[in-house]
């Protein structure tokens, strides 16, 4: 396995899609009951933080046991933390529907 000197990840892991890792990290991270991924960047061409091919705006639904007895900011942070590799490169804007399992929870289009 090769591996990025820059970013310490495997070559095969940078090929990915933006998508593809978050889906990896949030469910290793999580081990989700449910997760959901959505590339929203078609929805933003032409605002602050597009660019072309995408890979730039996210919205996930995720349901964990993680999450029970978390505030929402607190899972929020959680989230970030997974994904602050991410959020300090590529990902311009994350939307988090994040809640535990039994709790009301927003659900994926």
């Amino acid at each position: 396995m090769t591996i990025d000197a820059a970013t310490g990840l495997p070559i095969t892991v940078l090929a990915m899609r933006t998508k593809d890792i978050i889906t990896e990290k949030l469910t290793a991270a999580f081990t989700p009951m449910r997760l959901s991924v959505h590339d929203e960047s078609h929805l933003h061409e032409g605002h602050a933080g597009h660019r072309p091919g995408g890979q730039t705006h996210y919205r996930i639904y995720i349901v964990s046991e993680s999450f029970r007895g978390k505030s929402r900011l607190a899972r929020h942070r959680m989230i970030n933390e997974a994904l602050a590799n991410e959020l300090s490169g590529s990902v311009h804007a994350l939307a988090i529907h994040a809640s535990a399992p039994g709790e009301p929870a927003a659900t994926a289009n």
